[in-house]
């Protein structure tokens, strides 16, 4: 299994999508766990995770996203995330877990790129209850039902929570939005989508 992000003085990594810039790896003792709630509802936790599998798509279908294949996502020599190229690729942070593994596996995509709508333009009409659906290599599916979607100023997006581990399988969407500084060129807050794997 890839390597969780909750440990006791682990770094942690902050993701932030441009147009949001990224942010450099802190503490997790470091990042105020702020945020503004949008929605929530309880879902129970998964008793049984799925062997470790590369994601190869990535379905939303509440918002229609049906992803080409996920590219890989891991750090720069910064210790930044790295970001996805354009605004029809997605990607998935390979250090953290595979989908369907214990764990909060990542995927991010652009809310939109230099002027194009991103694969995740409409990220923040999620609502709990939809589903998220990742095709995996070996030929699974893991299907998520999404549980929360929160709204963070970048100032204070709470890494643990979103990084840090899971008593089973989760997934998070990430992507930016709120109000565009066109003095940084960035958002200046991140979407984020939590789900559970459906069992």
């Amino acid at each position: 299994m890839r390597r969780q992000f909750a440990a006791a003085g682990a770094l942690l990594v902050i993701l932030l999508v441009p147009g949001c810039a990224t942010a450099p790896v802190e503490p997790a003792t470091s990042v105020a766990a702020q945020a503004v709630p949008t929605s929530s509802v309880a879902i129970p936790a998964p008793s049984k995770a799925l062997g470790p599998s590369r994601p190869s798509t990535l379905e939303v279908p509440a918002i229609g996203v049906r992803t080409q294949r996920l590219v890989d996502l891991g750090l720069t020599p910064d210790r930044e995330l790295e970001v996805p190229r354009d605004a029809v690729t997605t990607g998935w942070f390979t250090e953290g877990p595979t989908p369907g593994e214990a764990g909060p596996a990542v995927i991010a995509a652009h809310v939109d790129y230099k002027h194009v709508p991103g694969v995740f333009s409409r990220l923040k009409e999620l609502h709990p209850g939809e589903q998220a659906i990742v095709h995996r290599d070996d030929g699974t599916t893991a299907v998520f039902d999404i549980y929360r979607v929160e709204h963070y100023p970048k100032a204070s997006f709470p890494t643990d929570d979103v990084y840090g581990d899971t008593t089973g399988p989760e997934l998070r969407l990430i992507t930016c939005g709120g109000v565009f500084d066109h003095s940084t060129g960035n958002y200046l807050d991140n979407i984020v989508v939590y789900a559970r794997l459906n069992t």
